[in-house]
């Protein structure tokens, strides 16, 4: 579901966004500086870093249909950038001089709004590049704002847990308690829902009590403003700091202070994948809007890029030949190789030494590493071992054609203990005993209450799995024999 393509190391301080165009992801940081790449090879940009801030970057983003990237910080001030050539085309100050923490732009350009540590949120002219109207809400910092598709509604989040929505002209529509002790994000799918000839919007948010929430919002002068709670995800262990839709609606990812970023269906709220890469809290989290690409920010000071699904249109740019071939295959070199392409050269000796293969590889753990191969740093061996599971990842991605109804629709891996549901579908069974001890009593692929929480082993499936198995095994130990 998800392919380690490269990471972004340039920032000397914690990413707090990523941001995509159809062109370009930009960073921002920390550090002050904004860092802008090209997605052709994922290279820095020869205008890049962005440096005009004087204080923290909080967010960044790229205009929907202009070559514009703005940025805001603590200094108060959001900064229009040309992305064709960095140059600063406006500054535009807080009125009140506020930390800025978000800016987000309309759907058309029309507008940018920014939202302020005190509270207030402005709208401001992009054509024009000046003050247009602002409001502010009635308790904590503005940390989170969205626009509608249409960009006709405006939804903010504040630091003590409210949505607000507000319109065109930033009238309060409807104030809410979205999540306790604080809001972190919310983003709004590009696609809408019609149901019984009423449009919805769908919107995100997550927050401080680690949940993500799906809502689902009409807003229309005849009817009014309606907004009502449709899903609430689990699966993160800690506060959820971002949260982003696919460009078809279709999937949504989010970033935690566990340290993970977990991919689900929108449909369903189904747990597709869970990244565990980054070493620190994952603040932020984007999907591009014209390739299947993730990015991913974290106070580890790195940005990482993901390819999603199994598109062929977007090269790797790593170790390309590490997803071509079996990696049990590979011979002291080419693991060598592979520690040097993921920065762990000083390594490369120790598993010379000790005649480290492609098999052996993949069966590390920490203990091997601190007790066998003797590597004393905690943080060298924690990172080995991430990198290890990234590489399982990878290899297990590689099985060629696995058939649909041996995935759990859960965790979308491989099942090796399936049950029969009281809904009719078979799911690995430590997958859907955790979704019910969630307090989940409803069905993970249709949203409707299970009748019942008995769980029957699928001995037929089970079967054919297991020949399945066998089958792989057999071809793939005639190909070790071939390569020989």
């Amino acid at each position: 579901m998800a392919r380690f393509i490269c990471e972004l190391k340039d920032h000397t301080d914690d990413v707090n966004c990523c941001s995509f165009s159809d062109s370009y992801v930009a960073t921002c940081s920390l550090d002050k500086t904004i860092r802008v790449y090209s997605l052709k090879d994922f290279k820095e940009l020869p205008f890049s870093p962005l440096k005009g801030h004087t204080y923290a970057v909080h967010w960044c983003c790229f205009a929907p249909d202009k070559p514009i990237l703005a940025s805001c910080s603590t200094d108060g001030k959001t900064i229009l950038w040309s992305m064709h050539n960095g140059q600063m085309l406006a500054v535009l100050e807080q009125p009140s001089g506020s930390p800025v923490r978000v800016c987000r732009y309309s759907s058309i350009s029309n507008y940018l709004a920014t939202g302020g540590s005190d509270g207030s949120i402005v709208l401001w002219n992009v054509q024009q590049m000046k003050f247009h109207r602002s409001a502010t809400v009635k308790d904590g910092s503005i940390v989170a704002c969205a626009f509608s598709p249409h960009g006709n509604l405006l939804i903010t989040g504040s630091s003590c847990g409210d949505l607000t929505a507000w319109d065109e002209s930033l009238k309060c529509l409807y104030n809410e308690k979205g999540h306790d002790l604080g809001v972190t994000c919310c983003d709004f799918s590009s696609q809408t829902l019609t149901e019984h000839g009423i449009e919805y919007y769908q919107m995100a948010s997550c927050g401080q009590d680690n949940e993500i929430r799906v809502w689902l919002i009409s807003f229309s002068d005849a009817r009014g403003f309606d907004m009502r709670c449709q899903l609430t995800l689990g699966g993160h262990s800690s506060p959820v700091l971002s949260c982003s839709f696919s460009s078809d609606g279709q999937l949504l990812v989010s970033g935690s202070v566990d340290k993970s970023v977990i991919i689900y269906t929108v449909k369903t709220g189904c747990i597709l994948h869970i990244l565990t890469h980054h070493t620190r809290y994952v603040t932020s989290c984007a999907l591009a809007p014209k390739h299947p690409l993730l990015a991913t920010g974290s106070m580890d000071k790195t940005a990482t890029i993901w390819k999603l699904g199994h598109s062929e249109d977007i090269p790797d740019f790593t170790a390309e030949s590490r997803m071509q071939m079996d990696v049990e295959t590979w011979s002291e070199e080419k693991v060598a190789t592979w520690l040097s392409q993921e920065g762990l050269n000083e390594v490369e000796h120790i598993f010379k030494a000790n005649n480290i293969d492609g098999k052996e590889l993949l069966h590390l753990t920490k203990d091997n590493l601190l007790n066998d191969l003797k590597i004393e740093s905690l943080g060298l061996r924690n990172k080995l071992v991430r990198r290890i599971q990234d590489l399982k990842g990878s290899a297990k991605a590689e099985l060629s054609n696995i058939p649909n109804e041996f995935l759990c629709p859960i965790t979308w891996e491989l099942m090796t203990d399936p049950v029969i549901a009281s809904d009719g579908y078979s799911y690995e069974r430590k997958a859907i005993e955790d979704w019910i001890s969630r307090k989940k009593r409803t069905s993970p692929m249709t949203n409707l209450p299970l009748e019942n929480l008995l769980l029957t082993p699928n001995r037929t499936l089970k079967m054919a799995l297991n020949r399945w198995l066998e089958r792989q095994n057999h071809r793939e130990a005639k190909q070790m024999t071939l390569h020989r």
